[in-house]
């Protein structure tokens, strides 16, 4: 992991990823920049695990996904964990991170370890608003600056209560975080919801990201890179790669029955070509429309957190009633 020039600054800013430590780094930010390479809404995230467990258990993931060589996921693993562990060398930590769910997550656990690992031992700050942070200017960076604003003892308490609420093996706790204040961390109430809409929905079963894409090829967006761009349209506050994005696709292709098709011999990918064009199948239809459910045939197999979904572990979620149930097995 490459820190820069400055690695004997007394700052360490951690952020969410290398785009925003290229605009950070052309603003003239002080200090070295930690990026947080990690997708904590997509695949295991167990409880009960050191952080270098856990590292162990994410990087494996990664592997698997394909989303780069084994290598250089585990180094970037193992470096990202010594800097942090490091921290006793600076003088102040500067957290910058958006709202969205990939976010909000990538705080909590940040938050999390500090809160077991080194309160209150060295300043900690956030820079937290509305905003994405890589398609910013240079000026527009170092503007955020201004609300840059110590992280309390109350920040710390509740990121760590909603850190192990996420890694729990079932979706109860993580639910129960809707009844109490989480005003401490203004966008964590959204993140919540939105994890939880992606459990399947009592309806048909599919995910709110599942049911966005079949949606926007329903309307006639038919092309992969295009559905991609409708359902991130459709969010709040946008949040998936189009990598986490691309699986999704898949289960819905390679499911039994397939609930979409491509044309026969053709993969899904990004090109813009029209002979990759994506259909909705007749079964996919009857998903679409809440004429069936997709969890009585799906062989799914997708963890959200330290919950494992699987045919005997189905969680439901209910957008109307605003609860999340266990699916009883017939």
């Amino acid at each position: 992991m490459k820190l820069g020039n400055n690695a004997m600054s007394d700052i360490l800013n951690i952020t969410n990823g290398d785009c925003a430590v290229d605009v950070m780094k052309k603003a003239n930010i002080p200090g070295i920049f930690l990026p947080w390479r990690d997708i904590l809404h997509d695949g295991p995230v167990p409880k009960g695990l050191s952080l270098e467990e856990l590292s162990q258990v994410r990087a494996k993931f990664i592997i698997s996904r394909g989303w780069g060589t084994e290598e250089d996921i585990v180094r970037d693993f193992v470096e990202r964990d010594n800097i942090l562990k490091s921290f006793r060398e600076f003088k102040k930590i500067i957290l910058w991170f958006e709202h969205d769910l990939y976010d909000q997550l990538q705080i909590l656990q940040i938050l999390d370890w500090f809160y077991h690992n080194g309160q209150n031992e060295i300043p900690l700050s956030l820079i937290c608003k509305d905003t994405y942070l890589g398609p910013l200017s240079a000026d527009e960076m170092k503007n955020l600056l201004k609300y840059e604003e110590a992280i309390t003892n109350e920040q710390l308490l509740l990121a760590s209560k909603a850190w192990s609420a996420f890694r729990s093996n079932t979706p109860e706790e993580w639910f129960s975080l809707l009844s109490i204040n989480t005003s401490a961390l203004p966008f964590l109430e959204s993140a919540i919801l939105r994890l939880l809409e992606e459990y399947p929905n009592s309806t048909n079963g599919l995910s709110r990201t599942a049911q966005q894409a079949l949606e926007c090829i329903s309307g006639g967006e038919k092309l992969p890179g295009k559905v991609f761009g409708c359902s991130q349209d459709l969010e709040d506050s946008m949040f998936m790669g189009d990598s986490s994005f691309w699986v999704i696709l898949r289960e819905l292709l390679y499911s039994n029955p397939p609930l979409l098709k491509l044309p026969k011999g053709k993969k899904l990918s990004l090109s813009a070509s029209t002979d990759k064009e994506l259909t909705i199948t007749p079964e996919g239809m009857d998903v679409l429309s809440g004429k069936s459910n997709w969890l009585d045939s799906a062989d799914l197999n997708r963890w959200i957190g330290g919950v494992h979904l699987k045919p005997n572990n189905f969680w439901c979620w209910n957008a109307d009633s605003r609860s999340i149930v266990k699916r009883m097995v017939n």
